[in-house]
């Protein structure tokens, strides 16, 4: 247990082995690929932190021909296929680059780092320049991708280029491998330098297309982006998503993954705990762990002795798309939220080729890209109504597990405080000081109706409904502030005026017990004298209201 030292944050496949991080083996997925070697491009689709970045290095590793990988893979599944790995291993050209990290506010940006990945690539093949096999126009390109001087043009070409400039130096067709081929992409839709960074991204990919060069080529990203937007010409192309089975178990830990790494680690207590917060995914057939998280707890627990699970996903993402599909702002929306957020399920047409250009086009889209993201999953026919039985191409989705369902929660009290603020509430504070009890009970329940409930309609959240909806004003909110003989739900004060409003609220078990609920919340205020401190303070006026909640209807009453 001690001697196991966990890979936190690391994703390249010589640094795990040679340094002998713990590694779950996934060289499995080198026999998958190459049982399809005569398909020229692989798409594999799966969200982020889900171990894409290390598999890919891994391939790299295991062809690579400037590489000697033996050592690196013994022990490990590949390792008992001796054919293939004498014909395979460290046998071709291999052009391994990633585009996680291309982002930027502008184009201009974002395309600067670009051409900072393109010329780090060349620069790690700088040995092709000395060798008499190489024209000087090669030459002349090569020095000028390298030192970033290179067109706009010349950077399209570049991968091309550089796999017909390898096939030549070792008379061998090259292996090329694309990690997280649409992040630019993504960036570009968020930022609004779209169709540039769009144009950009076909030309690099065209690569794929009729390259007398190219032996195979492996790409990985969240989405299989539309072939006539991006991979128009590329012959001989197939997909790997969420959806199918060959590849999915590379992805992620399986159950029986988990199993081993929280017995090597001494923390097989915590595997209910590891399986309610990153357990639920559903990749084909699997049911599937997030790695990133499993990881990151089972060292958590190891290193600080916590055993509490958190959301080590969120720390790793903005999470911008949920904001995004929050702010379409429509019934259905929150209606179909609400269910996901109580557990339950909803059933929706997924869309697998996208642009992201349209992403937001639609609801539709949105809960497409949430499903694609791994921020939704699919639900199991046992984990669904018999008589529902989703049809016409529609998918069962729901939230897959803790992780995620707090993640949603926090975006959805941010949408929530983002729009109270941008409110005006002048009406409701009218309402509030002069005890129109009437007009309080139809605006608090037209904004409960339109406000996403995300766990049981409890105390603690009508609670934090008011306090959220009456803070942040030029009012002192006081919650269960202590007064008289005990403590009331919330005071609101008005010094400039000396005026309070002193509120308890009830929850009622049926709708036509409101009005009940309401009387004995005044009779608390007046029998534990809640605004007799109040007014001790030098407040003249004073409103107390008894507020009873059912669901999503409001009843206020005044004494």
């Amino acid at each position: 247990m001690n001697s196991v030292i966990l890979p936190i944050g690391r994703s390249g496949f010589e640094d795990i082995r040679e340094n002998n991080y713990y590694y779950i083996d996934k060289t499995g997925l080198i026999e998958e690929i190459l049982r399809t070697h005569g398909t020229q491009v692989t798409l594999i689709t799966r969200p982020h932190r889900f171990g894409k970045t290390l598999a890919m290095s891994m391939l790299e590793s295991f062809f690579d021909i400037r590489r000697n990988s033996q050592k690196l893979f013994e022990g490990l599944n590949i390792s008992d296929h001796h054919e293939l790995c004498e014909q395979w291993m460290n046998q071709y050209p291999t052009v391994f680059v990633s585009f996680k990290s291309i982002d930027g506010l502008t184009f201009e940006d974002a395309y600067s780092q670009l051409v900072a990945v393109i010329a780090e690539l060349y620069k790690n093949h700088l040995y092709l320049i000395t060798n008499e096999k190489i024209n000087s126009y090669d030459k002349r390109f090569f020095d000028q991708i390298a030192d970033k001087t290179a067109s706009k043009t010349d950077i399209k070409n570049s991968l091309l280029e550089l796999s017909k400039i390898l096939a030549t130096y070792y008379d061998k067709p090259v292996i090329l491998l694309i990690d997280e081929y649409d992040v630019p992409l993504a960036k570009a839709s968020e930022k609004n330098y779209y169709p540039q960074m769009l144009d950009m991204m076909k030309g690099l990919l065209q690569a794929f297309k009729d390259n007398p060069s190219l032996k195979f080529a492996v790409l990985t990203g969240c989405l299989r982006i539309a072939k006539e937007s991006i991979f128009t010409g590329t012959n001989n192309f197939i997909s790997d998503t969420l959806s199918d089975t060959r590849l999915n178990e590379y992805f992620g830990f399986t159950e029986t993954e988990v199993r081993k790494i929280l017995k090597d680690t001494g923390c097989t207590e915590y595997a209910g705990r590891v399986k309610a917060w990153y357990d639920g995914y559903r990749f084909g057939n699997f049911d599937i762990y997030c790695p990133w998280d499993v990881l990151n707890y089972v060292n958590k627990v190891r290193t600080n002795h916590i055993t509490e699970p958190e959301s080590f996903w969120e720390h790793t993402s903005d999470n911008a798309i949920i904001g995004t599909f929050l702010s379409r702002d429509t019934g259905a929306i929150k209606e179909k939220m609400e269910v996901l957020m109580s557990g339950g399920y909803i059933k929706e047409t997924i869309t697998g080729n996208l642009t992201y250009d349209v992403l937001k086009s639609s609801e539709d889209n949105v809960w497409s890209l949430l499903y694609l993201t791994g921020y939704l999953t699919r639900a199991l026919p046992e984990e669904m109504d018999p008589w529902d039985t989703p049809v016409n191409g529609q998918t069962a989705l729901k939230i897959p597990n803790a992780e995620v369902k707090e993640i949603f929660k926090n975006s959805i009290d941010q949408w929530f405080s983002s729009k109270s603020a941008s409110c005006d509430y002048g009406k409701l504070w009218q309402s509030l000081w002069t005890a129109d009890t009437e007009d309080l009970s139809r605006q608090l329940s037209d904004l409960l109706f339109d406000t996403i409930i995300y766990h049981d309609y409890s105390e603690h959240f009508y609670h934090a409904f008011l306090t959220g909806l009456f803070s942040g004003t030029e009012y002192a909110v006081e919650s269960n502030y202590e007064n008289g003989l005990g403590r009331s739900d919330l005071v609101i004060k008005d010094r400039a005026r000396r005026r309070a409003v002193v509120i308890e609220a009830k929850v009622a078990k049926k709708e036509e017990l409101l009005s009940a609920e309401c009387e004995e919340a005044l009779a608390q205020i007046e029998e534990r004298q809640y605004a007799r401190r109040v007014e001790r303070a030098g407040y003249g006026k004073i409103v107390q209201l008894g507020i009873a909640f059912y669901k999503k209807s409001c009843l206020v009453e005044s004494k």
